[in-house]
């Protein structure tokens, strides 16, 4: 297995010393045997990333996005998942580590927001006693010195007469003070870094928007490393510095988000910003969906997984290939990788010619 700083595949679109990075994840895989056969959720993804910068993790569901960080968060202990790799967190790898270092990791050094606040918080105890629990846990304080604390942090991510709302129960809280109270409980203690699972998914636009800010200002603060999982790519857009689209368990593209935004390389990530509205264009047409589904992580297709709803087989050399292998990362520049032989081939120009990519930039 690889040290970090060591080869890796898939981490060339970023800095070049891994050395330094805060978290190094090195060709993980996560199989889940089932009755049905092996669910192949992640398959070799690597990337990296360092305090104080944001990762967006992007993809549809069941593409492996989740699955991925929590396995760094090493929630899949205890579980029959098969795991392979390397998670390099602060300089310990946390795969082959005991579950008490785990353990001492989660909830200090690492931390997670979760999709659904409501699902996520015990409807049984209070928001107080819910956000200190981890306070006391990695801290020698008493319960007095964790409720200001509490107090503390509920304030600071914007909850009013938080002296009064501590002893709340989430279900006296609205959506948005919820999702708050969870961005209190993961950074209480200061975490270097900060998973966010999809933690604008349930919130109108104008709360969205506050929670985004409200994390982009924490970080500034705090000097966490941010990742994001997301399928908008309006958040990417407003909160990301680099970006791994995901694709059937593996890595298709990475890149800086500007990269990825003006130059997107996969004919998966077209389809992503096809199918989204545009406000720097007039609208004339329906929005273009990406065709079909995405595939079973049981029975992946052979060869690109990404082929069955590609409408770019035509345009690579042999087309026939796109079916038979599976690409690697290509660089598109430097800093900026795509899983596909448009790339490899050179045909990328070739690609944005066609019909159906007139007028996506």
């Amino acid at each position: 297995m690889t040290q970090p700083g060591g080869p890796a595949a898939e981490l060339e679109y970023v800095n070049a010393d891994t050395s330094k990075r805060f978290l190094e994840v090195n060709d993980l895989t996560v199989h889940f045997p089932t009755e049905d056969g092996l669910v192949k959720s992640v398959d070799g993804v690597s990337f990296g990333i360092q305090p104080g910068q944001t990762l967006a993790i992007v993809g549809e569901s069941g593409s492996g996005k989740s699955v991925t960080m929590q396995a760094v968060m090493g929630l899949h202990r205890g579980s029959r998942a098969r795991m392979t790799g390397q998670v390099w967190l602060d300089g310990v790898e946390m795969l082959g580590a005991n579950d008490e270092t785990v353990r001492r990791s989660r909830g200090s050094t690492m931390s997670m927001i979760f999709q659904d606040p409501l699902s996520a918080l015990h409807p049984y105890y209070s928001i107080g006693n819910q956000i200190s629990e981890g306070y006391l846990v990695h801290n020698k304080v008493g319960r007095k010195a964790a409720r200001a604390r509490t107090i503390e942090m509920l304030d600071r991510v914007g909850i009013p007469n938080a002296a009064r709302r501590v002893d709340q129960y989430p279900h006296e809280f609205s959506g948005g003070m919820r999702q708050r109270a969870m961005i209190a409980m993961a950074l209480i203690n200061n975490p270097k870094l900060l998973i966010a699972d999809e933690p604008t998914t349930a919130l109108d636009v104008t709360v969205q928007a506050q929670i985004l800010e409200l994390m982009k200002d924490l970080q500034r603060d705090f000097g966490s490393a941010i990742v994001m999982i997301t399928h908008d790519l309006g958040v990417v857009a407003d909160i990301a510095d680099d970006v791994l689209v995901m694709y059937g368990g593996r890595a298709v593209e990475t890149g800086t988000s500007k990269d990825v935004f003006k130059d997107a390389g996969h004919p998966y990530t077209w389809g992503l910003l096809n199918s989204m509205p545009r406000l720097d264009r007039e609208r004339s047409d329906r929005l273009d969906p990406i065709p079909g589904t995405p595939p079973s992580l049981i029975n992946l297709p052979t060869g690109c997984s990404f082929h069955p709803r590609c409408g770019f087989i035509e345009t690579v050399n042999n087309n026939d290939l796109c079916k038979r292998e599976m690409p690697d990362l290509y660089p598109v520049t430097a800093a900026h990788h795509s899983r596909c032989f448009l790339v490899n081939q050179g045909q990328l120009a070739t690609a944005l010619r066609t019909p159906s990519m007139e007028g996506r930039s």
